[in-house]
Formats: structure tokens, sequence, C-alpha cells
């Protein structure tokens, strides 16, 4: 399993993946979830994804490489599509390809098909936008009311989203919060690990602003995560009992 967050702000682009892959207890793995597309200056998408990492392999394969698009007919990569939405288009048309291949053998091995990828970026002259594509090959859009959008074991890193996660902060502070959100998966789901891949975008940019693998050594995120333990500790003594308790 994994853990991916992306969070489209007024001020940019923040995603952050994990890199642990298991099959079972004694075959752990690391392995890059997070793929950027960058053209300085042209485009700048970034792709994570969650579930089998075959699946996600070709997925990533396709959509660097190019493929004929059954809809339009013409070889599309990210770093050709026009918009981000006929990219989030390229990508669930990718994952579909991918099921007509391997779907029916996979089924026939009791494999699940299990996808499910962020996609967020800007192209010159586009707005700067995030999707959650699905399985089917469908997908949804963050929104100014709902700007992270979450895949992969998200229930552990949601409720710190949901309470701090705003439109406007800026990306400094959703980096905190990615992080957060990471570290409180990291500690309750052993299916989640280190190092983790961080990239931030600024808004008409153009160009990644950041990228970075976070390892257990990092010292930022290591205190990170102690002064967040230490703040809920004090948090929780600070609020008082129930007054109707005797």
């Amino acid at each position: 399993m994994t853990y991916c967050v992306g969070l489209r702000l007024k001020s940019g682009l923040v995603m952050l993946a994990d890199t642990r892959t298991n099959a079972g207890v004694d075959n752990i793995a690391t392995f890059g979830k997070l793929h950027l597309f960058e053209a300085t200056g042209e485009r700048v998408i970034m792709l994570a994804a969650s579930g089998n990492l075959a699946i996600t392999q070709s997925v990533f394969n396709l959509v660097s490489d190019g493929f004929e698009s059954s809809s339009s007919g013409k070889v599309e990569s990210l770093y050709t599509v026009p918009s981000m939405f006929r990219a989030a288009q390229l990508v669930g048309e990718a994952i579909r390809r991918v099921y007509t291949t391997d779907g029916e053998a996979m089924k026939a091995q009791s494999v699940g098909f299990e996808v499910a990828m962020l996609l967020g970026g800007q192209i010159k002259g586009r707005e700067l936008r995030l999707f959650q594509v699905y399985s089917a090959g469908n997908f949804i859009e963050a929104t100014d009311d709902t700007p992270f959008l979450q895949i992969g074991e998200h229930k552990y890193g949601k409720p710190i989203l949901d309470r701090a996660a705003r439109h406007d902060i800026e990306l400094g502070d959703a980096v905190k919060l990615a992080l957060v959100s990471m570290d409180s998966t990291l500690r309750s789901n052993l299916t989640v690990g280190l190092p983790i891949d961080l990239a931030v975008y600024r808004r008409d940019g153009l160009k990644v602003e950041l990228r970075r693998r976070i390892t257990e050594d990092d010292p930022y995120f290591r205190g990170l995560r102690e002064q967040w333990s230490t703040a809920l500790r004090e948090a929780y003594k600070h609020i008082p009992p129930p007054d109707w308790m005797s």
C-alpha cells in the first residue's frame, strides 16, 4: 500500500508520496511513486500513484512515452497534451488500456486491478489543476473549497488536512501540513514507509521549485515529528476534563 497527498493552493501545488511497496511481510521494497514531467517555461506536471506496482509502472511508461489515443487518434503524452484536463483524460485512457491488456490475466490469477493516481500541474497559458484518477479511468478535481486530494492509506492523514488545509495557505505551511499528514500515516500503518518524495511548484512559475527525497535522517522531518507529538500531548493536557466527571 502507499499514501500520496496533493494540495492545490492559491500559491501553488504540493505533492508528497511514500516509497514503500510490499507483497508480504518478507517482501518489502522501495519504489518512487511520484513522477515529474517538466519542460521549463512550458509545463510542469506531477503524477503520483497507489495500487498494484505493475499497473502503475505501465501507466507511467504509457503517459511518458506516448500512445495513440482512442479519442483523438493522435499519439499523445504528458509532454504534448494541451491542457491539464486533457492530461487527466490521457491518464484515464492509459489505465483502461492497461486493463484491456492485463485485466483478464490478473483476474484469472485472483489479482485485483487496483490503481489510483493524483495528477497535478500547470501548462503555459492554462490554470493550475489537481485531479484524482480512479481505476475506471474517470476522475474528480480539487477545488478551492476542497483543496487537497489523497490516495492510498489516507484515513490517518486526513484529519489534520480537514482541520487546517485552506486554499489560501502559503506553500511552506502546506508542506508542513503534508508532512504532518504523512507522519500520522507512518505511525499508524506499517505498509507506508520512508523515504518519502516531495515536490513543490509555485503557481505560474512553470518550473519545479523544490524536489526532495526525505529519509529518516532528515533533520527537519525528524524535528517536525517530535514537535508535533509534543504539541499534541500538550494540547491534550490543557483541555479541561468534562465538568460532569466527579
